[in-house]
Formats: structure tokens, sequence, C-alpha cells
């Protein structure tokens, strides 16, 4: 079963197509990764998911309310008004509650994020920022959501902070069997809370994969790239550190990218055949795509140079 599919999605903002020609599938309950540069088309493509930007090609089909996370709680939540109100409107918005239900079923969505029941006559400022993000979790739960776009979701928060609000996630995936889109930064925490990643450059899809697939055998240049950059803990116990890829040149423009293959500027490996052949995402191996005319598992011996 499927709960969410973007398929051949097109972004364009004038000419700047933000995210181009992408399909993806989000199965039932499970978590998706989005991962890349900032303006990869991350946030973009899963604002799409929501409503919230309507694609200029392509169709985005959910199987079910979708809701959002967004990354900063201090700006996401109303300060005006009170955690009561702001849950008890997304309540009363999507009518899941009958007349003079709504106090207590806020108050079991409160009880639910790990939060006093008894605050919800409580502003914003008076919660700190991980309590905050954790009322703008109960907000996106009140419409019984059978997919949950976290779009960054615990980059604001501070460290101590972050693992209580993944832990929260996962069990909310756990109990309630939501599916995720799952947009962040730290690949350390993609590769724990996800089911499976997709690696976005400049808008489009260039490896998606199985989460222990993609870490452990990336074969597209730009993944290898990604991944050598994650600290390794394994350091600290004597272990000799992984080559690290070291990418030469800036991100190109997304008004006007490169011809051929969009990360070839930047790619070691790169070919007259990658400035004449855009690289279709075809699978290279069993579930995983990627789009890389010269796609492999990585090598000990990378240099990374600008060709």
């Amino acid at each position: 079963m499927t709960d969410l599919v973007f398929s051949n999605v097109t972004v364009r903002f004038g000419r700047h197509a933000a995210v181009d020609d992408v399909s993806l599938t989000v199965p039932s309950g499970q978590v998706v990764g989005l991962v890349g540069e900032s303006g990869s088309g991350k946030s973009t493509l899963a604002a799409t998911a929501v409503g919230l930007i309507k694609p200029t090609e392509g169709r985005v089909h959910a199987d079910g309310k979708v809701q959002m996370v967004f990354q900063d709680p201090y700006s996401s939540l109303n300060p005006r008004h009170t955690v009561g109100t702001i849950v008890g409107t997304a309540l009363r918005t999507h009518g899941m509650v009958p007349k003079g239900g709504e106090l207590s079923r806020v108050q079991e969505l409160l009880e639910v994020v790990g939060l006093n029941p008894e605050h919800y006559n409580r502003y914003p400022h008076e919660f700190s920022g991980g309590q905050r993000q954790r009322v703008g979790i109960a907000r996106a739960l009140a419409a019984r959501p059978k997919i949950i776009v976290a779009d960054e979701p615990v980059s604001a928060l501070d460290v101590s902070i972050q693992a209580q609000v993944m832990n929260l996630l996962e069990n909310l995936r756990k109990e309630l069997g939501i599916a995720f889109v799952f947009i962040a930064h730290d690949l350390g925490v993609v590769r724990h809370f996800c089911d499976r990643v997709a690696v976005m450059y400049l808008g489009r899809v260039v490896e998606e994969a199985p989460r222990d697939v993609l870490y452990e055998k990336p074969q597209h240049p730009y993944t290898q790239a990604l991944l050598s950059a994650v600290p390794d803990i394994a350091v600290v116990r004597g272990v000799p550190p992984k080559l690290r890829i070291r990418l030469v040149g800036d991100v190109p423009s997304p008004v006007d990218p490169p011809s051929g293959c969009r990360f070839r500027t930047r790619c070691w490996k790169a070919q007259d055949l990658c400035a004449a052949e855009d690289p279709q995402l075809l699978e290279k191996a069993p579930e995983q795509a990627v789009a890389c005319h010269f796609a492999e598992p990585p090598v000990e011996s990378i240099v990374a140079e600008v060709i």
C-alpha cells in the first residue's frame, strides 16, 4: 500500500526549476529521507505534498491526510494564541471532534507528545524550543494524518533536545503507523530514522535506495561525497578514518544549470558523455536507482577534483 506518490513533479519559479521532474514513492508506514545541500529542492518538493506549493508540472497523490512539522518552532506557532487554540484550530478545521469535545482532545494530544495537558492555556513563549516543537507535532497529529512531512524538525533545537524529539517521532511512527517524508542535513539522524533515502542535487533525485544500501554502497559520486563527510565515531577507538572526498567549486546556478549531468562540474568522474547526455535515474542494483553514467560503489583511491 502506498500513502504518497510524487509523479514527475516540477516546480518552477520564473526560469528557475527548484524541483525538476522528480518521481518518488513513500510507502505506507515508511520513512523516506530527503538529503542534499541547501537549495537542492528538498523543502520545495515537500511543500508540494501539503499543498503549500502547486507543482508546475506533474502530480502529487496522497492516500490520506498529509500534515507538516516545520523547522522553526518559534516562527511556526502564533504567539498571540494559546496552545489550546493552536491545536484546537486544527481540530475544528478538519472537523475531527464533536461540539464540546475540543478541550479533552487537545489535552489528549498534548499528553501524547509528552506535554502537561493542563498547560493548554499557556502561550508559545512560555515553552522551551523543544516543547514548542512538540506543540507543532500535536497540531499535526490533530488531523489524524497518514503522512507527516517533517522539514528539518530538530535542526533548530539544542543538541540535548534533538534526541528527545526524534524519539517522539519514532514512537509515533510505531504506535500510529504514520509515514514520514523526513528532511535533514544530519545524515546520522537520517540513518537512524529513515527506511529509504533520496539524495537531491539541483532539483533532481540523483540516487534513491534503502537506507543501509545507500550508506554502505553509495554509487553516485555526490552521495559518496556527502557520506564521506559524516563523522565516524569508530576513529575514537583507533579505527583509521575513512577517505574524505572534498568537492571543489560551488554549486552551479539553478537558473542556468550545466548541460547534461548537473553534477559534472564538481565530479572527478566526469567525461564528455556527462556534458552531452543527461543521465536518467535508473536501477543499478536491486532497489537502488542512480542517475550517473559511471555509477559504481566507492573505491579507496578517490581524489576529487574539478574537471
